[in-house]
């Protein structure tokens, strides 16, 4: 995360000069914005080359996410650019972009991925 400035109530992220980066998922990439000390909470841009894939994974608590460009698509449905979608605590699926796309991601917790 590159932080443009970081003063006494705010801190500024610099996300356009922040790189991309991979995941330990194929085609899969992130910039952090904003994470906990401890590792829990996160909000992140996801950006999913087409046919990437996340596999199949549970969701710890509420998992939150706004696409801004392409669709992210699971079992239940496609959310696609200016929609929103927010999961259950303990819902699992695989998730997966046809095309690719960039989404806004929060994350109370991080997901547990069984593979």
């Amino acid at each position: 995360m590159s932080v443009i400035k970081q003063a006494e109530r705010s801190t500024y992220v610099d996300v356009e000069g922040s790189p991309w980066e991979p995941t330990k998922f194929p085609g899969v990439w992130q910039k952090m914005l904003y994470k906990e000390e401890d590792g829990s909470a996160f909000t992140a841009l996801m950006k999913f080359e087409p046919g990437a894939r996340l596999p199949k994974h549970a969701h710890t608590d509420i998992e939150q996410t706004f696409v801004l460009q392409g669709s992210l698509v699971d079992e239940d449905g496609a959310c696609t650019a200016g929609n929103f979608v927010w999961r259950r605590s303990g819902s699992v699926h695989d998730a997966w972009s046809p095309n690719g796309g960039i989404f806004l991601g929060i994350f109370r917790r991080p997901n547990q991925f069984f593979e």
